[in-house]
């Protein structure tokens, strides 16, 4: 069954529900038209009997009841049972009695209705209907016993079964055809989309899936394959962005690594020439393998497999581990950093991580800000605020909504030979414990970048 196409299981599921229902219908409408019949027929037999009875009854003891000429009906029969003989008979040949012992018995007391085969005139057997009524005359008790053939029932019966067996099949075979073409109409929406997914290709982009008028589920599901689409199409682009701007960052320092190397052996150099081009050469490589670790973090961040080793550190100690490592680079440049946090504050996270988001936002206000550094540290709704901010120039306005996205730069002045990797790894860690990063300008000037990170346990 499951093997077999849904349009044809459809039309099997639909022509076994109408075979179900018109054989339902068929044999409701047999049975009603028996029963039926059967009423009307003892509608007549209560009427004969009660004539009957009437008559017998009024009789008296004096009333020979053989020669009664009790109501003649063609179509039926009468019998008047004394205590152990036929007392008179009426539209029926012969003298046998219709009734067992132990009906008879059942008789005298009520009402008995019984059907059996009795023997008409020719010798022929057919089905009939008797009722059986009690009647007193004087101190004793008869039995009136009218019936009526069911010959014209069982021929009503038979007839309507005839019709029904020609019928029903034909209303089934109709009904089946009709589903067949309903459930064609109902998957034509189907194939349309089916035959458009065959031609949808990353050489084409932008195309979509045609959706039926109808607001129904396969309309829904148009829907969601195009979101779908729209997504992987998103995600094509960014990945041919990311290989192309890879490309293009990976080609600068291996062109630089290579020209210092042929120059080194194009012609016989002094040590101190030698020792020059190899800490070029070493900067590049230096340079290269920061780049590859970036893209390394990206990739596993694009998996959802950033590798954490969550576990609780105080607040004040991760600050202050990345205001170490770039302390002497700052006073250098003329610059100091600044710690504000509180001595007890506890956060949940992996400070490999954690220090590696914000020596890269350092390392950024080092390079393009200007004035103190500034590492803060704040709860703010459940979740603990992890700021750097500086005193330079800020954000360009049109930089701040892809400040995240990666290869992106401010401007050429604050590309420095940056990879633009610096802040999408700042919020790939974020995300990968939960949280989030925000960039904004201060009112006062100047950039800040903040790490919202989920609030763990207040105990360290």
């Amino acid at each position: 069954m499951n093997r077999l196409p849904i349009r044809l299981r459809l039309t099997l599921v639909f022509a076994l529900v109408m075979a179900i229902v018109i054989g339902a219908a068929g044999a409701l409408l047999y049975l009603r038209l028996g029963a039926t019949l059967d009423e009307q027929l003892d509608e007549r037999l209560s009427s004969r009997s009660d004539t009957l009875s009437a008559l017998v009854s009024s009789s008296g003891d004096d009333l020979r009841l053989d020669d009664l000429r009790i109501v003649d009906d063609e179509d039926g029969f009468a019998q008047v049972i004394g205590s152990d003989k036929i007392l008179a008979a009426i539209g029926f040949e012969g003298r046998v009695q219709l009734l067992s012992a132990g009906e008879l018995r059942q008789a005298r007391s009520r009402r008995l209705v019984v059907e059996r085969e009795v023997e008409v005139a020719g010798g022929e057997s057919e089905p009939a209907r008797l009722l059986a009524t009690p009647v007193e005359i004087g101190n004793r008790v008869v039995v009136v016993l009218v019936g009526a053939s069911l010959e014209d029932r069982d021929d009503a019966l038979d007839g309507l079964l005839a019709q029904l067996l020609v019928v029903l099949p034909i209303a089934l075979l109709v009904s089946a055809s009709v589903g067949y073409l309903v459930a064609g109409a109902a998957l034509r929406p189907v194939e349309a989309m089916r035959r458009r997914a065959a031609e949808v290709s990353a050489e084409r982009p932008g195309q979509r899936l045609p959706l039926p008028r109808a607001r129904d589920e396969i309309r829904r599901l148009g829907e969601t394959l195009n979101a779908m689409l729209g997504r992987l199409e998103a995600g094509l682009a960014r990945e041919r962005r990311f290989v192309a701007d890879a490309s293009h960052e990976l080609r600068t320092p291996l062109a630089l690594l290579q020209t210092e190397l042929e120059l080194a052996m194009r012609r016989p150099r002094s040590p101190q020439e030698l020792e020059l081009a190899l800490r070029s050469a070493s900067e590049e490589v230096e340079r290269l393998v920061r780049l590859a670790e970036d893209l390394l973090v990206l990739a596993s961040s694009d998996e959802g497999r950033l590798p954490l080793r969550v576990s609780q550190h105080y607040v004040r100690e991760v600050l202050d581990s990345v205001a170490g490592r770039y302390d002497a680079r700052a006073s250098a440049a003329g610059r100091s950093l600044e710690v504000v946090a509180a001595g007890d504050g506890v956060l949940t996270g992996d400070r490999l991580r954690l220090e590696q988001a914000l020596g890269n936002l350092v390392d950024n206000a080092l390079r393009y800000g200007a004035g103190t550094v500034r590492l803060e540290a704040d709860p703010e709704d459940g979740s603990l605020a992890l700021r750097v901010s500086d005193d330079g120039a800020g954000f360009p306005p049109e930089f701040l909504p892809r400040a995240f996205e990666r290869f992106s730069r401010a401007d050429v002045a604050r590309a420095g030979g940056g990879a633009g990797l610096g802040l999408a790894i700042v919020d790939a860690i974020a995300r990968a414990h939960g949280g989030s990063a925000t960039a904004t300008n201060r009112a006062e000037g100047g950039a800040e970048i903040t790490l919202f990170i989920p609030a763990g346990d207040a105990d360290a």
